[in-house]
């Protein structure tokens, strides 16, 4: 091959690295800068030595952070993890069993119904919280715990995912030598099916757990004890504090780094059964 024919390739790859460079760098030059700052006392954040040792006080700032009025982040974080995990792994679960039902069982209006959850997805969070916060109030659920973990156990796109796992996972001639040797339709679901759908349980878990921990507008709508607060919630707060007081920038920077971890590691500890494709009880 000529070199005048390389050409055009090797200067498609290198556009292609340089945009996978620059996206890169977008998107960890942020987490970089607040690593770095979070390691700082709020003297060296506010100059311009934050590449430096000056300032580095990381564990100050960590003790400030879970003191700081009397301790109250460690509640938010506590709230967080109650919202996140619990509610995406029961999300998960609604999802998981909806998307099996619209796909493996015939029922009266089943694509209409299915075409209303599809709608649903492309309706905004943000437009649902008033509705949301009136049924609340009339239930007598605002500032409680469910008026924020109820809502988040309905997920359209979960449902749309669901079915189209259930496609892919789960052969219709396995469901059929459950039925033969006599499996209820409850217990091959949960013996049988629910095994197959563990790839997909996994993926809507890690987008709901994601939606849910970085969730914002609904807490602020249904909640105003500080003690039910998430920490997206709780250090939005205390950033407004900050313009008074700034002893709060520190910590505000250390516990949104505190909370980013969890969903790093949500990501790294699940991807290989988020990634990987289940084959148990396929068909030879």
């Amino acid at each position: 091959m000529s070199t005048l024919a390389m050409r055009p390739k090797i200067l498609g790859r290198t556009a292609v690295n340089v945009v996978i460079g620059i996206s890169v760098l977008y998107t960890l030059l942020p987490v970089l800068w607040l690593v770095l700052a979070a390691s700082k006392d709020r003297d060296a954040l506010f100059g311009s030595d934050l590449l430096t040792l000056h300032g580095f006080s990381p564990i100050k700032n960590l003790q400030d952070l879970f003191s700081m009025d009397k301790g109250i982040y460690g509640r938010w974080y506590v709230n967080s993890l109650l919202y996140a995990v619990v509610g995406a792994a029961a999300s998960a679960l609604v999802s998981v069993a909806a998307g099996y039902a619209f796909d493996k069982y015939s029922f009266r209006h089943k694509e209409k119904l299915f075409g209303l959850v599809l709608a649903a997805v492309m309706v905004p969070q943000t437009v649902l919280a008033l509705p949301l916060y009136l049924m609340a109030s009339g239930a007598g659920l605002v500032n409680t715990f469910w008026s924020v973990f109820i809502p988040v156990l309905f997920n359209p796109f979960g449902v749309y995912l669901g079915r189209i796992f259930s496609q892919g996972y789960v052969p219709d001639e396995v469901l059929e030598a459950a039925r033969m040797d006599g499996a209820s339709e409850l217990a091959m679901y949960w013996k049988v099916a629910l095994r197959m759908l563990g790839p997909g349980f996994v993926t809507i878990f890690l987008f709901q757990l994601t939606a849910i921990w970085n969730n914002f507008f609904l807490p602020m709508v249904m909640l105003s004890d500080q003690k039910l607060y998430p920490v997206s919630l709780g250090l939005y707060t205390w950033n407004s504090s900050a313009t008074v007081s700034p002893e709060y920038y520190p910590v505000v920077i250390m516990g949104s780094l505190l909370a980013v971890l969890p969903l790093v590691l949500a990501f790294i500890l699940l991807q290989r059964f988020w990634r990987s494709g289940l084959t148990a009880g396929a068909v030879k």
